[in-house]
């Protein structure tokens, strides 16, 4: 039960002056100021409470991270760095100027989710078809989201605007929850766990393999081969 508070607390929306002590020991010249600036310049986008108060997400918090990150150590222009950013909120990877593809991967990688807020904005979905995507358990119920969930979210969309809504697709995560256990059988038959490295990476070849299948056989039926 002593976890549950922490858990609560690390979801909350921080306030400016939590927000720089989270980030003031790797970057001491942070100021109120700079970070006021980054929302004019529209590398970051805190919420609001009806007061006019800003409150930052933890996404907003890693975005942050990125940005002050990509100034200090690759000595970027925002200019570059919001076209950076946008590749990023498109679902892309972007190119670091001067960066190695390895270290462009372990700078980008924390970026990699997205608020609500944020994963709307980037497809144009409203929050009430977000919600019902995550009522039909096709994307997580979370604070935050994988950067796929924008792909995930528009295909979502499209098969909306054709009638094809997330209460038709329930079965999908019924599926996907049936293949999940196989593969975990699968691994654990071979003595490794699912829960180690090796485990994981066995359990992302084996769904890879099973989605060439059903993305096979599907075609064929639709194509009535």
């Amino acid at each position: 039960m002593a976890a549950e508070p922490a858990r609560q607390q690390s979801n909350a929306l921080l306030s400016i002056g939590q927000v720089l002590a989270r980030l003031q020991d790797d970057f001491g010249d942070l100021t109120p100021s700079k970070l006021r600036f980054l929302e004019e310049q529209g590398l970051v986008t805190p919420e609001r409470t009806k007061s006019g108060y800003r409150k930052f997400s933890q996404a907003n918090i890693e975005r942050i991270r990125l940005v002050l990150t990509l100034q200090r150590d690759h000595y970027l222009p925002l200019r570059v760095i919001a076209e950076l950013l946008e590749e990023l909120d498109q679902g892309k990877d972007p190119i670091i100027p001067g960066a190695s593809p390895r270290s462009a991967s372990s700078i980008l990688a924390p970026r990699r989710v997205l608020s609500s807020e944020e994963l709307r904005r980037s497809t144009g979905a409203s929050a009430r078809f977000l919600g019902e995507t995550i009522a039909a358990g096709l994307l997580p119920a979370a604070e935050v989201f994988p950067h796929d969930c924008v792909a995930q979210l528009t295909a979502l969309m499209k098969l909306a605007e054709r009638g094809i809504t997330p209460r038709h697709l329930r079965a999908f995560r019924v599926a996907a929850e049936r293949d999940a256990e196989l593969i975990s059988h699968a691994v654990s038959t071979r003595g490794v766990k699912s829960t180690t490295p090796h485990g994981a990476e066995d359990s992302m070849e084996l769904a890879g393999y099973l989605e060439t299948v059903r993305s096979g056989v599907l075609r064929r039926r639709v194509s009535g081969a």
